[in-house]
């Protein structure tokens, strides 16, 4: 399932020389992350009711065009890799510019975390759909995960 979401930058988004900053990149990618999630049907509420949370072990981002003041940007989301119980999971971001130039990519390494024990945790039945439909990336690998 190709998933994706166009976003009009905001004034905060850019720094004095007119381009958007780099931390700004990574934010859209966020937020397209949330919003896939809940598409898949585990939403925040989610997330509260079952006491985890995403974290990010690592992000890497490459930069590739100039996105300028006013344009409006799109990003996707690709699975990268997950492991068997979804309890690791890597996902690559696309961010095109408003001529669908792609001008970034951004690459997570995460898991999910149990909120109250402050430890990795495999997610519950409940979570097993959110990878379930996600379009892979032409490099997906399933992650192999040591016994937690």
């Amino acid at each position: 399932m190709n998933f994706q979401v166009t976003f009009a930058t905001k004034w905060s988004d850019f720094d004095p020389n007119r381009h958007m900053r780099h931390t700004a990149y990574n934010e859209y990618a966020a937020e397209v992350r949330v919003r896939y999630f809940a598409a898949q049907q585990f939403s925040i509420d989610d997330f509260t009711k079952h006491n985890i949370g995403p974290i990010l072990f690592t992000e890497e981002t490459s930069f590739r065009k100039e996105i300028l003041m006013g344009e409006n940007i799109t990003v996707n989301i690709k699975l990268a890799g997950v492991s068997k119980n979804n309890e690791r999971w890597k996902i690559v971001h696309e961010v095109f510019n408003e001529a669908g130039k792609l001008a970034a990519v951004i690459k997570v390494y995460g898991a999910w975390i149990d909120l109250s024990k402050r430890k990795l945790t495999i997610p519950p039945k409940e979570a097993s759909v959110i990878f379930l439909n996600a379009e892979k990336s032409v490099d997906f690998e399933e992650i192999l995960v040591k016994n937690m």
